[in-house]
């Protein structure tokens, strides 16, 4: 009897850990948002449907929805997860909401030969944005071994304000877009700049120069630039990151999800799915309409997560 309970503590003590995060967000607070509350329909049903997905697969989720979603909570949550989580467990973060852009004064990001500087990109949590500087940040304190997986269904790009309008489904005309509007973006940290100024300085002086590159950007291009392989490299965890949408696109809202996420439901089929992340994407893709592409980016030592079943613990 003693050896059988040995036994199973044993089994239970190597056994993974899995932690998610599902953030929904059908309005943001008017009073940062320069009056603008960005009204959406199916974020929180996105959120919920993320994290039935979560508990279906035995990991522990916390859900914020809408006024909960603020940036002291999400952070709290995000850092708490990184403190528990250690080596082959899981961390699922999902975010459904607008995607936003404050302008970016980390440095050499005023490279665009137009005369207009970059934006980095946020997702719009409800009392305050969420720069992608910071995400990436927190993300990089998981530990070494850690997984990470990202699912963003939002307008989460701050080059749609520096290439061609952001493509609309032609079936879909009077859809929602999950993008803040740039007026909206352009008053909103204007009114808050020395707050999101600080936040990337902030991010700046704790990682070092080089760790507050555009994650996406550092995604894309760690192929072909030096500088870039060296910040993945720093980057311990594994994470995969899909987001809803190309740079020069819009992820649609819904009735009952969001564009993306229903896709991403229908694929999954209630776990029936047996593909790999890869073959997960690439059947989302082929199921949305040419106007919203979903991308699909890795970030650290990710070449086992990849080829595992999606949500796997």
């Amino acid at each position: 009897m003693a050896k059988t309970r040995a036994k199973k503590k044993a089994a239970a003590k190597g056994k993974a850990k899995a932690l998610s995060l599902h953030l929904g967000l059908n309005s943001v607070d008017p009073a940062h948002y320069a009056g603008w509350d960005g009204p959406l329909e199916a974020c929180e049903f996105d959120a919920r449907d993320m994290a039935s997905i979560a508990r279906a697969k035995r990991m522990t989720p916390t859900l914020l929805l809408t006024s909960e979603a603020t940036r002291e909570r999400v952070l709290k949550a995000i850092r708490s997860a990184a403190g528990k989580l250690k080596k082959g467990d899981l961390f699922f973060l999902s975010f459904s909401g607008h995607g936003g852009q404050v302008k970016d004064v980390s440095g050499d990001e005023d490279d665009l030969g137009d005369g207009r500087d970059k934006q980095d990109e946020t997702w719009c949590l409800f009392d305050a944005q969420l720069i992608d500087d910071e995400l990436h940040f927190e993300l990089s304190r998981f530990a070494a071994g850690v997984r990470i997986l990202v699912l963003s269904d939002s307008c989460h790009s701050g080059t749609v304000t520096r290439a061609a309008p952001p493509l609309t489904d032609p079936a879909r005309p009077n859809a929602r877009s999950r993008l803040m509007p740039a007026s909206i973006g352009r008053r909103t940290y204007e009114a808050h700049k020395p707050f999101y100024d600080g936040l990337q300085r902030g991010v700046e002086k704790r990682a070092g120069k080089a760790a507050v590159a555009d994650p996406d950007a550092a995604l894309a291009e760690v192929a072909a630039s030096a500088r870039l392989t060296a910040i993945v490299k720093k980057f311990k965890p594994a994470a995969i990151l899909i987001s809803g949408c190309q740079d020069n696109q819009t992820s649609m809202d819904g009735e009952r999800n969001g564009a993306f996420t229903e896709q991403l439901i229908q694929v999954w089929k209630g776990g029936a799915f047996r593909g790999n992340y890869g073959q997960f994407h690439a059947a989302i893709k082929a199921g949305l309409p040419a106007t919203q592409t979903p991308n699909f980016f890795v970030l650290g030592p990710a070449g086992v997560f990849v080829r595992q079943q999606p949500f796997s613990v």
